[in-house]
């Protein structure tokens, strides 16, 4: 009975396995052909909703619940980046927009300037922090924080700043937000009870392919008009990478300075959290209704998160060389090794998070001992947007 089912099944996951293997490479690719496609833009831009729902499910899917627990050991630090990342950082781009009179000259980027900074960080950031040699266990327990947060935090703001701008209200904002998140994680916690957390890893590759292409839907409609933007106004798509570009580093300065005191490679592993926002969620909560400039300043967002930690890699380098390491705190009657094998080499399992479809472990262990090959393909990280 089940040998035909398998036959059937095998080509699609060893496509799957191959599509998952490659990595970076492929979603590089997903962003060349989101350009270089427009009606396949135009044909998925109403599944977006859905595209990140699913990519949220395979992010909370492999979440380590167990390696959470173990490391909430800084819960001052944890709280105080949680206050800054989805109290502060609204508030501060809201006000500063506001005295600024983006709203009334430029609703339509004031909108897209406000759903960022009311977005939590993309799901991608503490494998990025991995990769990068940084706390990546303190980004995770922010994350997850921050991102329980968003739908109390994000109708709140939006009451205040966005009442005559955006098309739906707070409240209906923050019971979609909840709604999706709520959601994912019913439907990951299901997938790991029936299927367990070990056959999970077991086909990390396939899922890792499945990623790539529920990942393409989102990059296809929000990168679909690029190409016709940037021949129709050149100009005006340079402003917006240009203020792309500031926003992030505006907010990765910020928090460095903020957090300086803590250490510089803790507040760059939380700069680069904060400056990479999880505008897919808010994309989804809003189902794309949402003016042509706001979807553009999306788009050129992109461009920070693929580029900029590839820019601040050797900055990075130098923070990590002159810091102690980080590690989990010891649990009764085990060392280190145990320690090591239980949650990868930062201590927290990172099961690939949204829009990453790359061995993150792989990539870190090639990094640290010699093998720089996919150091090129941090350029290619699309996270986020959920991640």
């Amino acid at each position: 009975m089940l040998s035909p089912l398998r036959g059937a099944l095998a080509l699609p996951l060893q496509a799957l396995t191959w599509l998952g293997n490659q990595g970076t490479r492929a979603i590089a690719a997903l962003v060349l052909f989101g350009i270089a496609l427009p009606p396949l833009g135009d044909l998925l831009r109403p599944y977006v909703t859905e595209a990140i729902f699913l990519l949220l499910c395979i992010s909370f899917m492999r979440v380590d619940i167990s390696a959470l627990r173990a490391h909430l050991r800084r819960p001052a630090l944890v709280l105080m980046a949680t206050g800054w990342t989805t109290i502060a950082v609204p508030a501060l781009v809201g006000l500063s927009a506001h005295f600024a009179a983006a709203d009334t000259h430029t609703p339509d980027l004031f909108l897209a300037l406000m759903l960022q900074a009311m977005a939590s960080p993309m799901m991608a950031s503490p494998a990025l922090a991995a990769l990068m040699g940084l706390d990546a266990t303190l980004v995770l327990i922010t994350l997850v924080t921050s991102t329980a947060l968003v739908p109390l935090t994000a109708p709140l703001f939006a009451s205040i700043f966005l009442r005559q701008i955006l098309t739906l209200s707070p409240l209906a904002l923050g019971l979609k937000l909840a709604g999706i998140l709520a959601g994912a994680l019913v439907v990951a916690v299901i997938i790991r009870l029936v299927a367990g957390i070990e056959v999970i890893r077991r086909h990390r590759a396939p899922i890792d392919g499945l990623n790539v292409l529920i990942l393409y839907v989102f990059v296809a409609a929000v990168m679909g008009h690029v190409l016709a933007d940037v021949m129709a106004d050149p100009l005006h798509m340079l402003a917006l990478v240009a203020l792309a570009f500031a926003m992030f580093f505006l907010l990765l300065g910020l928090t460095i300075l903020l957090f300086r005191t803590r250490g510089y490679d803790r507040a760059m592993a939380l700069g680069l959290m904060v400056s990479q926002r999880n505008m897919g969620l808010m994309l989804a909560a809003t189902e794309g209704a949402l003016p042509g400039t706001t979807w553009l300043y999306f788009a050129m967002s992109q461009f920070p998160i693929y580029l900029a930690p590839q820019l601040l890699q050797p900055l990075a380098n130098r923070l990590r060389a002159g810091a102690p390491a980080l590690e989990p705190p010891a649990e009764p009657g085990r060392g280190k090794q145990d320690r090591e094998i239980d949650h990868g080499h930062d201590g927290v399992d990172f099961e690939r998070p949204v829009g990453v479809g790359i061995d993150q472990g792989r990539v870190v262990d090639e990094i640290r001992h010699g093998d720089h090959r996919h150091q090129r393909g941090v350029l290619s990280w699309v996270t986020d947007w959920l991640t």
